[in-house]
This record gives C-alpha cells, structure tokens and sequence, in this order.
C-alpha cells in the first residue's frame, strides 16, 4: 500500500475514533445521575403478571438538568413525572390513564470528586401530588432526603442513589405515605458509546413493612440523529419480591436526548 493511500486512511480513521471517544465520554456521563450533562430520557416501562391478569404501561420523563451555583459546586434537578395507563392495578380496579405523582429531586454536588475518586450528592426530595386520577396517586405532599454516591474507574461505574419520602400534607382520608427507595447500581462501558447496566430499584413501605424490589438489566447505546445526540435502551426486569398481587416481570425502553456542556 503506498503512503498516499495510508495517509488517507489515517485521516478516515480518525473522525471516526473521535466519535467514539465522544460517545464514550457521553456514556460515561449518562451512567452518573449528577454529571454536567443535560439529559431528557423518556423512560418505556410494561410491567406484567400482576393478580386478576393486570398489566401497567408507563412512560417516565425524566429531565435531568445541572446548575453552576458557585465556583466548587453543582445544583443537579432531576424530575421524574410518568404518564400511566394500568388494567386491573390493583385487582378489580378497572382502568386507568392520565398522569402520575411527580418526584422532585435536588442534589448539590461538588465539582471535582474527592481525593479517592468518590461522587457525592445530597439534597431534598419532593413528593408532588399531579396524578390525574386518584388510582393513579397518593393526594399526598411529601418531602424528605435523598443522595447519591457513585465511582468511576477504567469503564466502570457504580454506587447507590437513596431517597426517603414522608407525607406532609394532603387528603385526610389517603393513606400517609413513609417510602424508602434505594437504587444500587453498576455498569460498564464496552466501548464505541455501549454500555451493560445493572440495578435494583428497591422500594420499602415503612406504613405496610413490605419491600418492592425489582432487578433491572439493560444495553444501551450513544448515537447521532443528524445534530443530535441520544441514546436508546432496551432492558428486562424481573420482580425477587413485592406485595401480594403484585408483578412478576417487565421490560424496560429508553429513548434520552443529550445536551452535553460547552
């Protein structure tokens, strides 16, 4: 092969592995829930094998913006608001569409992670009551705290995310609500913008002692539609435990626009 032809080779090859370090870079960042990126996923979820045949299918718009609030520190909103349609939930209810409660966290993050590589966020978490139909919410306010802690080292990424809400307000005649959610999570970067994730999204009901705790394995990838950035997901999720009449399996597809920092 002569030099001209390899020359022009190098130069192919080179956007294209400056495209792949982006995507990686972008994965990475999508795999830390207080990172400098703004994301907009649109989270797909079916939960099946509920009691009485019931089924529910929700979409969860999940916002995830991050502030500059002075030199050493970082203000991360992140919203989580999901759109429901569920049959027979619980059994005997009929059906129901409309929004859910919304949940409103606020971590306040250092910039630079500590001197042994740790992340580490903390703030308060809001309960809003925006469901509109009473199966499909608690008519509750809640407030309560929330924090995350994550490492990444060499593709890895992992830790934990943890909120608990307690009922502050709301109709008299709806049960009080004292929710713990715990989120440990792992996942590898396999390169070109591929990530392998894994997670429990853990829920314990304090007011009725009984644990939720479903098992989350997913594949994702970092694109380009024209000008934009995203990635798609697909996902499984089996249920080890929830209360009676409760699902067995679901899937999970997430569609998240990326908006990096400049």
């Amino acid at each position: 092969m002569s030099r001209r032809h390899l020359l022009c080779l190098a130069l192919l090859a080179a956007p294209l592995a400056a495209r792949a370090q982006d995507a990686d870079e972008l994965a990475k960042k999508l795999s830390n829930p207080v990172s400098d990126l703004i994301s907009v996923p649109f989270q797909f979820n079916h939960d099946d094998g509920y009691a009485d045949r019931g089924s529910r299918t929700y979409v969860n718009v999940q916002p995830v913006v991050p502030m500059s609030i002075s030199e050493h520190w970082n203000m991360i909103s992140r919203t989580i608001l999901p759109v429901v349609y569920q049959d027979h939930v619980p059994p005997g209810s009929g059906s129901a569409f409309g929004l859910g409660d919304t949940t409103q966290s606020l971590f306040f993050t250092p910039k630079e992670p500590t001197s042994s590589g740790w992340i580490i966020g903390v703030g308060p978490a809001f309960l809003l009551p925006t469901a509109t139909d009473d199966v499909l919410g608690t008519e509750k306010w809640g407030i309560g705290p929330t924090a995350v802690l994550l490492k990444q080292d060499r593709g890895w990424s992992y830790g934990a995310l943890v909120n608990h809400i307690w009922s502050v307000a709301g109709a008299d005649e709806r049960q009080d609500i004292s929710s713990t959610f715990l989120q440990p999570f792992l996942a590898k970067g396999i390169g070109k913008g591929r990530t392998l994730s894994f997670n429990f999204e853990s829920t314990y009901d304090w007011k009725h002692d009984q644990w939720t705790v479903p098992f989350n394995a997913g594949y994702s990838q970092v694109m380009k539609a024209g000008s934009q950035m995203l990635s798609w997901q697909f996902g499984v999720r089996y249920f080890f435990e929830t209360p009676e009449g409760g699902p067995d399996w679901g899937v999970r597809a997430t569609l998240t626009l990326m908006y990096p920092a400049r």
